[in-house]
């Protein structure tokens, strides 16, 4: 049995408990229960959070976890001495070490991030690498895995990092399997920008949507508007009208952002050559990608790779 040990701070953010529901459904998932849930405070007894509700925690005592989070609050969560003090306690003792949204900065005044690779809510990621500059901050990632400490960003961020863990312990087809059972649109992998293109999209109709999560699908292919219209069940002309009322951009500029954002990602995972991603995001060659990558990000593909390895 694998204990779970979640620090909530008064003022939480109930949205950050959120990741506790991946791992009761993984107990029930899996062929047999794994995680032993506890919500802990500094003093104890019943929590208040943002929005007035509250929930029972445990006091700081001498129990040992095999995993150890610092959730987050809508504002930067107080690194009281007492808190500090028993997360650098736990260190030794926990096998994993994380934090949800700005529970890093209690994670970096304990200086368990420093000359680590970290992230928060980008609201507070400028703070946390002024703080402590020690720390990598990368502002703009879901979440990050730096041995074993995790960090996340904000809000649905940390169901994510939980995901992550819960594929790290039982392996990925269960972990797909409880992304499924919460009805999680898309699974996704810590790498990717917490200011997603198909957020900024984010379109009224089912007939857009259908066409957007189709091209996401199928980014390795040409995908003519023709194509697209069909899958929306429109003629080529209404697709593009409604497209550009509904997202404020046409297909082909939205098409470009959501391959940039598909190659930059295996660009910073380094496992695939320049090409081969060209190929796999639909840019066909890597002149045509080096192009979007100037477009999107004023450096080409290259630099992008050398500062995730650097990073």
């Amino acid at each position: 049995m694998r204990r779970i040990g979640y620090i909530a701070a008064p003022d939480f953010h109930f949205m950050s408990l959120a990741a506790l529901s991946v791992f009761e459904i993984a107990n029930r998932t899996a062929p047999q229960r794994t995680y032993d849930v506890r919500l802990l405070s500094e003093a104890g007894g019943l929590l208040t959070s943002s929005i007035g509700m509250s929930i029972h925690t445990h006091h700081f005592d001498e129990t040992k976890f095999d995993t150890l989070i610092v959730g987050g609050g809508l504002g930067i969560v107080e690194a009281t001495p007492a808190l500090v003090a028993f997360v650098q306690s736990a260190q030794t003792q926990t096998r994993r070490m994380a934090s949800a949204c700005s529970g890093a900065f209690v994670l970096a005044e304990a200086g368990l991030l420093d000359h680590r690779r970290a992230t928060t809510h980008w609201l507070h990621a400028h703070e946390l690498k002024r703080r402590y500059p020690k720390v990598s901050v990368q502002e703009d990632r879901i979440f990050i895995n730096d041995g074993p400490v995790w960090t996340s960003g904000g809000g649905s961020a940390g169901v994510d990092l939980a995901l992550g863990m819960v594929e790290q312990d039982l392996g990925d087809d269960i972990a797909l399997t409880v992304a499924k059972k919460l009805v999680l649109y898309h699974r996704r992998a810590g790498g990717q920008s917490q200011h997603s293109t198909l957020l900024d999209l984010s379109p009224k109709s089912d007939r857009i949507q259908s066409a957007i999560a189709y091209a996401r699908r199928n980014l390795n292919k040409p995908l003519s508007i023709g194509e697209l219209a069909a899958v929306a069940n429109l003629s080529p002309r209404q697709f593009s009208r409604a497209f550009h009322a509904e997202t404020g951009q046409s297909p082909a500029k939205a098409i470009e952002k959501m391959r940039v954002e598909a190659a930059k990602l295996m660009l910073e995972q380094g496992r695939h050559p320049i090409e081969t991603i060209a190929d796999e995001t639909g840019f066909a060659d890597r002149e045509r990608m080096r192009r979007a990558f100037l477009r999107t990000f004023g450096q080409p593909p290259q630099a992008i790779r050398r500062n995730a390895r650097s990073g």
